[in-house]
């Protein structure tokens, strides 16, 4: 690594050579502020919030995008630059929807944290034409205000660069430049896959998640209904940072105990219902591996992948494994063995999941998820993380001074399997860990399948089980997805069982979790330190393989018999749409 010898702030530092002004102040412990950048994948300049003075520059220099070289001396906090700063962040506001006190984003809204650091108190400073637009509320999932837009084109990069998507970009120009779809048509008449990576992009409340909390607070006070829910694994990972708690706290007793204060019937494990996923998906992979089944079976927990592969990959739908997502499993549970079991009317019992995704949102109205009866839902209302964190905070509740709590039985055990499913490569070790003790009919001696694990792209790996090479690879983010099943289609890649997340690093990383800092997300492996809480669970849990659990062996013993039963393909099973583009 060469180095590069420069000032900042009238010290020296050496630097790396290559590295722009940006990556020499944050090596130097100076942070710069930024609404635009995100590390890799929007370089761009766009918002002149991370101007600095360089000697001899003729004018201020974008941080972001200007490389640093031999003897350079930069000030990134002269009166110059701060004055700079602060007409930036007035002109910004001179265009921007003053609804501060009732945007789902304020206190968590970047823009606004920067108009403080800069003492930015006359937000009408500069009065003229404002821009005015109609939300975009045509999907199930999101919300689109471009009256609270900045320009900065997280959202654009997100979808184009993470997800390999682009159905939203800049259109028209100057003071008409506005995020829309191509021809100013709704984003719900556009092959969007819902996965709500625009909205954790978004430095403002410009994009949002379609909220349900009132319908489901209306639910909780009708007495004529069991009012059910249930928690992804990943929540647990990630609602403590709606409460201040810092990324990586496992918060599941307080989570359990707080949904209960709420007045939820019952509150239960999706854990459970990812056990349940893997024992059909383990028997559906085993099943076409020697009966000549299509192949590579991909996994179909992840509603945005499955949303993808649809509108994007049409030749990949019959590859799908047809295993409802965990979530749909649990609510098709609920309304029949359940109800059943408690002489419930299946119309009666209105089942809630709390989880990390926005494409969950549209998931619960696909065709194909109504076990217990047409118009029956298997699930009525998802909420993200942050919905649950709301309708916390609005109840009063004292999140951190709440005690730990356990589920509700039936269905309160989950495994480690279970447990990291919200970490990709999850949903591959638990398939791995099962699949090989019942093509082996013994105990694996290690139950760790390290290759698959990290937050990596794409990963591939082949393990040997007795006579049989199982060949495999995992990928997180639509756009890794696209490129692994690109080498699929073209040969280069020959596997028989292929896991795919929407969100890269899984959904740790979802639409729907807690929104944090563009800053905070490019310094860290954000994904990686939620998903350890997982495997640490994993790792303690008493059960780590998903046919252990004896509650799962309790409702295949009273109510489907075995994986892949005929009542098993009528309650947990679906089918897709080729939808192409």
């Amino acid at each position: 690594m060469s180095l590069v010898n420069v000032k900042i702030n009238g010290r020296d530092y050496a630097v790396e050579s290559g590295s722009t002004i940006l990556e020499a102040c944050k090596a130097a412990s100076i942070d710069i502020p930024t609404l635009c950048y995100m590390k890799k994948i929007n370089e761009i300049g766009a918002c002149r919030i991370c101007l600095v003075e360089v000697k001899g520059a003729r004018s201020l220099v974008a941080a972001c995008v200007q490389p640093v070289s031999e003897g350079m001396e930069i000030s990134t906090n002269s009166p110059a630059v701060l004055k700079a700063r602060r007409i930036n962040l007035e002109l910004i506001l001179s265009d921007h929807k003053m609804d501060c006190l009732s945007c789902l984003r304020n206190q968590n809204c970047e823009l606004q944290k920067y108009a403080k650091d800069f003492g930015v108190y006359d937000q009408y400073k500069y009065e003229g034409e404002r821009s005015k637009y109609e939300k975009d509320e045509s999907t199930p999932f999101l919300v689109r205000d471009n009256e609270k837009c900045i320009l900065c084109r997280r959202c654009v990069a997100a979808c184009r660069s993470n997800q390999g998507v682009a159905v939203i970009g800049a259109n028209d120009r100057g003071f008409d430049t506005h995020i829309g779809c191509a021809f100013e048509t709704p984003l719900n008449d556009n092959p969007c896959i819902a996965c709500g990576q625009c909205v954790v992009a978004c430095p403002t409340g410009a994009l949002t998640e379609k909220d349900q909390t009132a319908e489901v607070m209306q639910v909780l006070s009708d007495p004529t209904k069991h009012l059910l829910v249930c928690t992804a694994p990943s929540v647990r990972a990630t609602l403590g940072e709606c409460f201040g708690n810092a990324p990586g706290t496992d918060v599941e007793g307080k989570m359990v105990a707080a949904l209960k204060r709420l007045g939820f019937e019952g509150v239960y494990d999706m854990n459970f219902a990812a056990d349940l996923t893997i024992m059909e998906e383990a028997n559906e992979l085993i099943e076409r591996i020697q009966n000549g089944g299509k192949l590579p079976m991909i996994t179909s927990c992840s509603p945005g992948w499955v949303k993808y592969c649809e509108h994007y990959h049409p030749d990949f739908v019959d590859h799908l494994s047809t295993c409802k997502s965990p979530q749909q499993m649990f609510g098709a549970v609920a309304k029949t063995f359940l109800a059943q079991k408690n002489g419930w009317d299946p119309k009666d019992v209105v089942f809630v999941s709390i989880i990390p995704c926005t494409a969950k949102k549209f998931e619960i109205r696909r065709p194909h998820q109504s076990a217990a009866g047409e118009g029956i839902y298997d699930v009525d209302f998802a909420l993200t993380t942050r919905e649950l964190g709301k309708m916390i905070q609005r109840a009063g509740i004292q999140f951190n001074s709440l005690p730990d709590e356990k589920f509700d039985n039936p269905f309160s055990i989950g495994s480690g399997a279970g447990a990291i499913f919200g970490a990709t490569g999850g949903v591959m070790e638990a398939a791995l860990r099962t699949a090989a003790e019942t093509i082996l009919g013994k105990p694996l001696e290690k139950l760790d399948f390290e290759a698959v694990r990290g937050t990596e792209g794409i990963k591939t790996a082949a393990y040997q089980l007795g006579d049989l090479e199982v060949k495999v690879a995992v990928a997180s983010g639509t756009g890794n997805a696209g490129k692994l099943l690109d080498m699929v289609r073209n040969g280069e890649l020959d596997v028989q069982f292929i896991e795919i997340m929407a969100c890269p690093g899984g959904c740790v990383n979802g639409g729907g979790q807690p929104v944090q800092p563009m800053q905070l997300r490019n310094d860290v492996d954000l994904p990686a330190i939620r998903a350890k809480v997982l495997y640490d669970a994993d790792r303690n849990l008493p059960y780590r393989k998903s046919h252990e659990n004896p509650d799962i062996q309790m409702i295949y013993r009273e109510f489907f018999g075995k994986p892949g039963s005929h009542k098993a393909h009528e309650v947990l099973h679906t089918a897709y749409i080729k939808r192409g583009k």
